[in-house]
This record gives structure tokens, sequence and C-alpha cells, in this order.
């Protein structure tokens, strides 16, 4: 059974940073492209970024600069690094592989 579990949210002032950790298990994680999502209030799932399963990573352009995935496949761990954030950035992050998500992860920015 995929599981996929995200810790790590919080609440945060503007130009904090905050690190995403899910821990991934039920698939073949190397071999899996893994994605970061998140649900802002009243909107709908937005793409953050993915990381390949050779390690190329891709970012949503208000993201580029500030955030930086990466993974441990020996861990079956991906991570988001979060820096600078910013109050748009709210939201339930989500950690995904194809369609399958964990629950999610809440982060708030604000002062």
């Amino acid at each position: 059974e995929v599981q996929l579990v995200e810790s790590g949210g919080g609440l945060v002032q503007p130009g904090g940073s905050l690190r995403l950790s899910c821990a991934a298990s039920g698939f073949t994680f190397s071999d899996s492209h893994m994605l970061w999502t998140r649900q802002a209030p009243g909107k709908g799932l937005e793409w953050v970024s993915t990381i390949f399963n050779d390690g190329t990573t891709s970012y949503k352009d208000s993201v580029k600069g500030r955030f930086t995935i990466s993974r441990d496949n020996s861990e079956n761990m991906v991570y988001l690094q979060m820096n600078s954030l910013k109050p748009d950035d709210t939201a339930v992050y989500y950690c995904m592989m194809g369609s399958r998500r964990g629950r999610g992860t809440q982060v708030t920015v604000s002062s």
C-alpha cells in the first residue's frame, strides 16, 4: 500500500524558512518521480515542484530561487526546503507520487 506522510509544517513569519519532509513507503521509491503540491484556503490544488527519479528538478515560477526539492533514496524521503517565505505560500502542502498523496502539512506564513 502506498503511504506518504508529510511533516515539518508550522507557523513562520514572512522571510522565514521551513523544511518539509515526506516519508514514503509501499512502492519502489527510487524509480518514482515525486512531487510537492499545495492547496491554499479556498483554492485548488497547485503544483509546486517535482524531483524526477534521475534527480532532476522542476519548480513553479513563483517559488524558483526560494524552494529546493531533494530526495534521499536510501531513506525513501523527499524534502522541500522553503526559504524567504511569503504570506502567499500559506497552504496545506502535500507530497505526491502519481495521483497518490498524503494528508498534508499546514504551512502558515504570517506576522
